[in-house]
């Protein structure tokens, strides 16, 4: 007879209780931490104190013994062929079965933030280029490829999105935003969710919550941040991701305020679960619970930080077993931690492991891969991150027309990201996460570089110039001659991307200012003494502060680490191919090199008359030029009695495109609140959807907006909204205003709570 838990007619709940029914306590306790088994001393830094916080070495056979709840990046660790990768997982999920008295299997996560993090699986471009793409629907359709793909190798869980909203733009892990935005980062992160769940993936919401609020942008470091920014600005983007299904969230590694959310059950029992319903798992970030001891000093031992993470609400340690082994059920004995946390917290992970499959009687360990093999960097994929790749690039400055440039153009492509693939890829590609680590490795897929790209329709002469860092006063002048020599110089400057110090961009790499790093500033102004018109491409991982140059550049382009195809795709823009109609995520920083500043800021975080610091942005967040752009027809606001504070408007904004290619533009809504209860900011985001218009097609965009929409949180700390007169703005950017339309908010104040409407609705009308 079928035991109840391994019947997949039976209700989970069932399920899970019939196992934890007959289950050990070592055997429950077994199931909340995982084994990381293909990192070493020579692999690398890939982990914050990956060497000094290693666990003890594993004896395997009494591992698993007593079962395992995870195994950590079976394939994201060091180079392996996806054949052998799998058979490396069908190996250990065998073992795994074997070693235990149940049966259980263990759940394989990888990082999966630009595409699988797996050698020679495809390379999308990062988290802030979905955010410049505007583009949701891409966006899920790569996640739902991703998925696919960790499907057919074993594997259950990926760590991704990224749901940080930046606000220090010096902080190493902005490329791994989406942007400084929360409708933007929540639109685009759900999507993302909904893709790669589609294909049966759990994905990890990160970091939960206001990691990206550190002091002065560094890794880490203590966040300082009042209630109403953490419920305004920085929860939001979560909340949409939960809605949109995700079913496990990853703990922010700093301490808000002196506590570090690892140990803080407001944060991830009360405001996670109790207020916003979430019922999945919490994984802990790689060595959280061990930093509440050796890093945060809130715990004497591994015992006692144990004891507070889960207290918490942490349910699985990540990566290996540090505190919630032995430590666990020695705090345990002693007193320390009630058992019904255990349960509480083994309950959550087999309720996953059942919904993966993972408890089902005829559960395969042997990866579909083996059954069908094929490369991981296929077409489909490919097609998709050069369409996101091309949607992505946005056109900052083109004085005068100088782009796109004229057939026959002789090219000086001049900078540190210009001859080499990796130079497009993000911190958490597989080759600039872990490949930099193995010497001599090949990437692992066909990923051109701006040098060929541009080479296949132009003549090009190349020269360094300098490297991301360093360099050499001979090679600035020689890559001067070059540009000398060219009808056009196409100068590629910015960033590398790595960890820990291999990069200038990525987690562990903070900027001490907003300058191009090192040197490339200096070769930039030698390339504008030339005389030859320079078009200047940012290929980086956050803006950079180019006030000093901007009026003396024939054009600027940006792109954010655009992955395998960015080559390609920004060969496409410069050359016309591609009409760019990218916005920006984030805005570049106006003149002064240090300041953190994002467009959602109150009256007085703007420029002022009471400072002489002007924090204006050069370029502001949603901007973006195009070759050819949709006309925009007078706005029309459909609210004959007032927006109700529970209630909808319309706005219709008519649509044309003039030209004879495809245009695709975003309307882009936002809210101004001149009175409320507290500052708040001069305008904010409310919608922003992207239209495609054929040659001379004409569509009328209808945008509906929920009261809910213009909800904050108020002085006594509830979520409100009020009655007044609000300020709607249609605008090209935040700084580019096409219409304002003022509407009265009428009504009682009203609460709102979790339940609240957070996306606005759009349709296309003829």
């Amino acid at each position: 007879m079928t035991e109840a838990f391994r019947d997949a007619g039976e209700p989970v709940a069932v399920r899970v209780a019939d196992l934890m029914a007959r289950m050990s306590l070592r055997e429950k306790v077994a199931q909340m931490y995982g084994a990381w088994l293909n990192v070493d001393d020579t692999a690398g830094e890939v982990a914050p104190h990956q060497n000094d916080q290693a666990p003890d070495p594993i004896d395997w056979t009494e591992l698993v013994r007593h079962g395992l709840g995870q195994v950590t990046r079976l394939y994201g660790s060091a180079p392996i062929e996806p054949e052998a990768g799998a058979r490396r997982v069908a190996d250990l999920q065998r073992q795994i079965i074997a070693g235990g008295r149940f049966g259980i299997p263990a759940i394989v996560h990888e990082e999966c933030l630009t595409g699988l993090a797996a050698w020679r699986a495809p390379i999308f471009p990062t988290p802030l280029a979905w955010g410049a793409s505007f583009d949701p629907r891409l966006v899920e359709a790569m996640g739902a490829h991703i998925g696919a793909t960790m499907r057919r190798l074993g594997i259950h869980q990926g760590l991704a999105p990224v749901l940080d909203v930046a606000r220090d733009l010096r902080w190493g892990r902005v490329e791994e935003t989406i942007g400084e935005d929360p409708h933007l980062v929540g639109t685009i992160g759900a999507a993302y969710v909904r893709g790669l769940q589609s294909a049966g993936i759990v994905a990890t919401l990160k970091h939960f919550v206001g990691y990206s609020a550190s002091r002065a942008g560094r890794n880490l470091a203590p966040v300082s941040i009042g209630p109403r920014e953490l419920a305004d600005v920085l929860l939001p983007p979560f909340e949409m991701a939960l809605r949109a299904g995700a079913r496990s969230v990853m703990n922010n590694y700093t301490d808000i305020d002196g506590v570090p959310v690892a140990a803080d059950p407001t944060l991830l029992t009360e405001v996670l679960r109790d207020r916003l319903g979430f019922d999945g798992t919490v994984v802990s970030d790689y060595f959280a619970i061990a930093f509440l001891e050796s890093l945060h000093g809130v715990a004497a031992d591994r015992a006692e930080a144990a004891a507070a993470a889960l207290r918490a609400g942490i349910d699985v340690e990540l990566p290996g077993v540090n505190c919630y082994g032995g430590p666990l059920l020695k705090a345990i004995e002693a007193g320390d931690v009630d058992e019904a946390l255990i349960d509480r917290a083994v309950e959550r992970i087999l309720r996953q492991k059942c919904e993966l499959g993972l408890l089902d009687a005829d559960f395969a360990a042997e990866p579909a891969y083996l059954a069908a093999p094929s490369p991981l960097d296929d077409a489909e994929g490919r097609d998709i991150a050069r369409r996101l790749a091309e949607r992505s690039i946005v056109l900052l400055r083109n004085d005068a027309g100088a782009l796109p440039l004229a057939p026959g153009t002789r090219l000086a492509v001049v900078g540190p990201g210009a001859h080499r693939g990796d130079a497009l890829f993000g911190c958490y590609s597989f080759p600039r996460h872990v490949g930099i680590h193995h010497e001599g490795l090949e990437l692992g897929v066909e990923a051109p570089s701006i040098v060929d790209a541009l080479g296949l329709g132009f003549p090009v002469s190349y020269a360094q110039g300098c490297p991301v860092l360093g360099g050499t006063d001979e090679d600035i002048a020689a890559a001067a001659a070059t540009a000398a020599e060219a009808d056009v110089c196409v100068a590629v400057l910015g960033d590398l991307a790595g960890l820990f110090g291999t990069g200038t961009s990525g987690e562990g790499c903070d900027a001490r200012d907003l300058r191009l790093p090192g040197r490339q500033e200096e070769l930039l102004e030698a390339l504008l003494a030339t005389g030859t018109p320079v078009v200047l491409v940012v290929l980086a991982g956050r803006p950079y502060e180019l006030s000093r140059q901007i009026d003396r550049l024939a054009a600027a382009v940006c792109t954010f680490f655009p992955g395998e195809e960015g080559a390609g795709a920004l060969a496409g823009v410069l050359s016309g191919r591609v009409n760019p109609s990218g916005r920006l995520p984030v805005g570049f920083p106006g003149a002064g090199a240090s300041q953190p500043t994002t467009y959602l800021a109150a009256p007085l975080g703007r420029r002022s008359e009471v400072s002489t610091v002007d924090p204006s942005q050069l370029f502001p967040f949603g901007h973006g030029l195009a070759y050819a752009d949709a006309e925009w027809g007078a706005v029309s606001l459909h609210s004959p009695d007032g927006w109700a504070t529970d209630g909808e408007i319309e706005l219709t904004v008519p649509l044309h495109n003039p030209a004879g290619r495809e245009v695709s533009t975003v309307v882009q809504v936002y809210a101004h609140d001149p009175v409320a209860q507290v500052a708040r900011p001069v305008r904010q985001l409310l919608a922003a959807p992207r239209v495609d218009l054929a040659p001379g097609e004409s569509r009328t965009l209808v945008v509906t907006l929920h009261a809910d929409l213009l909800s904050y949180t108020g002085r006594d700390g509830r979520r409100i909204v009020e009655p007044g007169d609000i300020e709607l703005l249609v605008a090209r950017s935040s700084a580019d205003v096409h219409t304002a339309v003022r509407v009265p908010v009428v009504g009682p104040v009203r609460e709102v709570g979790a339940a609240r409407r957070l996306h606005p609705a759009w349709t296309l009308l003829p």
